[in-house]
């Protein structure tokens, strides 16, 4: 028998136990820094990829400007405020202002008609409700203020 294998004959159970332990403690350590090392390499090809996609994104984006197109948060604001001249907020207060008093369906029947986008109507007039740009007497009957 070697020498090894004589020391273990040697080491009671307690000690066979703790030995044990701190190889399965250090196997995990080992296990962790496979992970780490793994996750750091995926963390800067995700990296690299993404900054490659921003690249071509804002070529991308130079060639329809360019074309007089238009991209972007600059597509999404334009969206928003429906004709270009005023806001789907102010549009929808001006609507509730023609009339003493409006229902939802009122509301919505005249806005279409103005070509404002309906969509979130409810939420758009419970918004102008907090702001105390209309005002609401009863449920579903909006007024100006």
């Amino acid at each position: 028998m070697s020498k090894t294998a004589k020391k273990i004959q040697d080491l009671s159970a307690e000690e066979l136990y703790a030995l044990a332990r701190e190889r399965e403690k250090e196997e995990a350590e080992l296990q962790e820094k496979e992970l780490r090392e793994k996750r750091d390499e995926l963390k800067a090809k995700r990296k690299e990829l993404v900054a490659r996609q921003r690249k071509e994104l804002a070529a991308l984006e130079r060639e329809i400007q360019k074309l007089g197109g238009v991209t972007g948060r600059q597509a999404s604001v334009k969206r928003s405020r429906g004709n270009g001249t005023a806001t789907i907020s102010s549009q929808l207060c001006d609507i509730v202002a023609t009339e003493a008093e409006m229902t939802i369906a009122e509301i919505r029947e005249k806005a279409e008609s103005a070509g404002v986008h309906t969509g979130n109507l409810s939420q758009t007039l419970a918004y102008l409700k907090r702001q105390g740009r209309v005002a609401s007497p009863r449920r579903g009957i909006y007024t100006a203020p």
